[in-house]
């Protein structure tokens, strides 16, 4: 079956509105560029807001790309005028370049697919081997198209039943504006056709190979609109054929026996060994799906034969076939999750069988293969695989130590699965379960010469201001001082059920050197303890969010961990809205606030192109509601002149897809105008880049440079800090441009 990337459906770039006509922007000497002020009042509900910065979600404005490039060469200039930053990045970067990393493997006829970034490399490459001990052969590497300027990044793949052809989205610059081409494994050749709009993929190959259903933005899209997203649709593609000729399947308005709206992406997903087709719904961003079935036969014919299993009430949020039963992931009156078991060609949720109850397990996945169907799970936040036979037993897979399972990879024509693990200390291996529950560590990612022994993690408890318990992960080094005087990075994410898994990052091994503690709130909106702790941070409940990680953060500077002047926090994507609201609530917290390609303005959102799709998750201005918990969540209006902030840094990507870089720009804006503490604000832009999920490794490595320098440097850290850490440079004033 297809599998759903949630991140793919918040995607977004800048938005059309309105702007005024004032002066081009000034700067002062040695300081970031100034915004015009073009000031918007609108009156929603009772409810006066004022938008100081409106111009800068208009891309065409003739000031914007200036104010934008202007910001990062003076972030750029203050970076590199730190002391040591430049060895802290050697040191990221030689640790990171004797890593593996793998990100996905695909068992395929008599292949074994992997998507590697070798030691070494820049990006992700995608290999192929015979069998499971075979040697690897390079399929396709997206730095053969990269330019002096732009690099390509490898989106998504999949590989046919028979696994003769490889489908792959690639896209320049991290915009994930896929383009689809099908490789030939045999040979390497890429077959004559190729499709754009492909950013959404999710292809689900016919049995036999011949061809694909996919889905594919509409004809005539634009970026920066609203509805870029709205109204894709599911095609079939066959191989060595004109993608005009492609055949219609699944659309908003194609069958009355699918209501659609504008916001659903229509996937559709075949296995191998099934005649049966599933029509997955995928409302926005939302978890649950709704779902029909049909023959197959009917929807490779282009006349789908629909029939309902699950309504988006259900609570369903996976799924999988086996014969001729349909096995389905709900939380239905069961937050930690529980797996029913129907029959796919008449299902029915009221008689369904529970094989799975729901227990204090988190039930995460599903994935069928020829021996049975393999659970992921995530139990007290240690990663679990349990293989579902026929007849229901349940038998756990024996991991090699405890961690994270992520990759999880099944065949449904072969036996076993594929898997990746890691945990916060040690590296990443990829991993084959047995059917008889035995587990053998492979060749495919080898083990990295770090020694991570003298590295450790615990994991805590912190009970916030509610009473409720809020898991805290503390990572450090061995011996590390537990007098408050340790610089501390504290990470949190809380959108979307989503988790922050323990997960092995070698960028952070630098910082730990230094003395410096890493640590994860796994806040509420989070889906680390089921869907309840994801709807306790959602929409009118979003403040415990922050509060969750102002409480962690309180709990550890009461332990000494840190202080309030050595603390930074960050939140990347969804995430800006807790460091947002954390910085705007609690600004004496903090030492410096990261705020990484992040959302800070949220009641203007829904404007951009990722707005519509996100809507389920946070609500919308257009009802009473929605716009209370989105102001609310709104960091750009609880910045109040006068304040004494704390070092602030905002980074963004030109090619965005998911927070339009005018976020960073109006949140930039209004920071440098209102703080009145004299610490820096400043704007990091990559402009071969987008929400950072295609970067390079290079990139990444210098942005955690970056970061790590710029808050030991605002921390006190005398290793990094020379002066007040910038060069000089003469007023200006920059032109129109």
């Amino acid at each position: 079956m297809p599998q759903i990337d949630r991140r793919q459906l918040m995607a977004g770039v800048a938005a059309a509105a309105a702007a005024g006509a004032a002066p081009a922007f000034a700067e002062g000497p040695a300081g970031p560029p100034v915004a015009k002020l073009t000031p918007v009042t609108e009156t929603l509900f009772g409810t006066t807001l004022t938008d100081r910065y409106r111009w800068m979600e208009t891309t065409t404005d003739p000031d914007w790309k200036p104010f934008l490039l202007g910001q990062n060469a003076h972030a750029r200039e203050r970076l590199a005028a730190i002391p040591g930053r430049e060895a802290l990045a050697a040191k990221i970067g030689a640790v990171t370049g004797v890593l593996t990393t793998v990100s996905a493997v695909q068992a395929a006829g008599p292949y074994v697919f992997s998507e590697v970034r070798p030691a070494g490399a820049n990006t992700f490459k995608l290999y192929v081997r015979q069998g499971r001990s075979g040697a690897d052969r390079l399929l396709l590497d997206p730095d053969s198209r990269a330019t002096a300027t732009t690099h390509y990044s490898l989106d998504y793949w999949s590989a046919s039943p028979d696994g003769a052809h490889v489908l792959v989205g690639v896209s320049p610059a991290g915009s994930e504006d896929s383009v689809i081409q099908i490789l030939e494994t045999a040979t390497g050749r890429f077959l004559p056709e190729s499709i754009d709009r492909g950013q959404f993929g999710s292809p689900s190959w016919l049995p036999d190979g011949s061809g694909f259903f996919f889905v594919r933005l509409k004809a005539g899209t634009k970026h920066g609109d609203p509805d870029h997203y709205a109204d894709s649709v599911n095609w079939l593609h066959r191989l060595n054929t004109d993608p005009a000729g492609d055949l219609k399947v699944m659309a908003r308005g194609f069958d009355p026996a699918i209501a659609m709206q504008d916001i659903d992406v229509p996937v559709l997903g075949v296995q191998a060994g099934s005649d049966t087709a599933v029509g997955l719904t995928a409302r926005g961003v939302l978890n649950e799906v709704e779902i029909h079935v049909t023959p197959l036969a009917a929807a490779a014919a282009g006349k789908p034969q629909w029939s309902p299993a699950v309504s988006f009430a259900d609570d369903v949020t996976g799924l999988a076939l086996r014969g001729g039963d349909l096995y389905l992931l709900t939380h239905k009156d069961a937050s930690r999750f529980k797996l029913l078991k129907t029959s796919l060609a008449a299902p029915n949720l009221a008689t369904a069988k529970t094989v799975i109850p729901e227990s204090g397990v988190v039930l995460k996945a599903l994935s069928t293969a020829r021996d049975g169907v393999y659970v992921q799970a995530l139990d007290a936040g240690l990663g679990k695989i349990m293989r579902l036979a026929g007849d229901d037993r349940l038998t756990p897979l024996a991991l090699p130590y405890p961690g994270t399972v992520s990759a999880l990879s099944t065949d449904p024509l072969q036996d076993g699965c594929w898997f990746v693990l890691d945990s916060w200390v040690k590296p990443p291996v990829v991993c084959y379960g047995a059917p008889d529950g035995s587990v053998s560590i492979t060749d495919v990612a080898p083990q990295p010469p770090i020694d991570v022994a003298r590295y450790e993690s615990q994991e805590v408890m912190v009970t916030a201001r509610d009473g409720t318990k809020v898991p805290l992960s503390i990572v450090y080094a061995k011996g590390v001082k537990r007098d408050g005087t340790a610089p501390l990075y504290l990470q949190a994410y809380g959108a979307y059920g989503f988790d922050i898994d323990p997960g092995f990052s070698p960028r952070f091994l630098p910082w730990l050197d230094l003395g410096g503690v890493f640590a994860v709130a796994h806040v509420r909106g989070g889906g680390e303890l089921g869907e309840a702790w994801h709807q306790a941070g959602q929409k009118l409940t979003k403040p415990n969010t922050w509060r969750d990680c102002i409480d962690c953060a309180k709990w550890l500077i009461a332990n000494k961990w840190t202080s309030s002047s050595k603390l930074a926090v960050e939140g990347t994507s969804a995430g800006g809205i807790m460091v947002g609201r954390f910085l705007t609530e609690a600004p004496e917290l903090l030492g410096v606030a990261i705020v990484r390609v992040g959302d800070s303005n949220a009641t203007r959102f829904e404007f951009m192109e990722a707005g519509p799709a996100n809507i389920p998750e946070f609500g919308t201005i257009k009802d009473p509601e929605g716009l209370k918990g989105l102001l609310e969540m709104d960091a750009y209006q609880h910045v109040r002149d006068g304040t004494p902030y704390p070092a602030v840094m905002l980074t963004t990507g030109m090619t965005d897809p998911r927070v339009a870089p005018w976020e960073a720009m109006k949140m930039s804006a209004r920071l440098q105008a209102a703080t009145s503490s004299g610490k820096p604000v400043i704007l990091r832009v990559e402009t071969d880049a987008g929400h950072g999920l295609g970067s390079t490794r290079k990139q990444r490595d210098d942005e955690s440079a970056d970061t790590y320098a710029f808050i030991l440097s605002q921390t006190g850290d005398p290793r990094f800090r020379a002066g007040d850490g910038r060069k000089a440079a003469p007023a200006r004033r920059r032109k129109r441009g």
